[in-house]
């Protein structure tokens, strides 16, 4: 699985690494992003592109499970 490290950045930052390495890719991508508009966009995201969302505990700390 990969992990994005999306702390400290603003958005759409971590929303656009999200989507690179969703395309670069072939399995779940976590990532972990400390803006609060991230959640939100994260799953807007994943619903425009039919993928599913979910918590999940990492070693930075918790964050978004993304799978196709």
């Amino acid at each position: 699985m990969t992990l994005v490290d999306a702390r400290g950045l603003r958005c759409p930052w971590p929303v656009l690494r999200l989507a690179r390495t969703m395309r670069e890719t072939a399995g779940d991508v976590s990532i972990v992003a400390d803006d609060p508009i991230a959640p939100g966009e994260i799953a807007a995201l994943a619903e425009q592109n039919g993928w599913q969302v979910g918590p999940v505990e990492t070693a930075i700390g918790n964050g978004f499970l993304v799978r196709r």
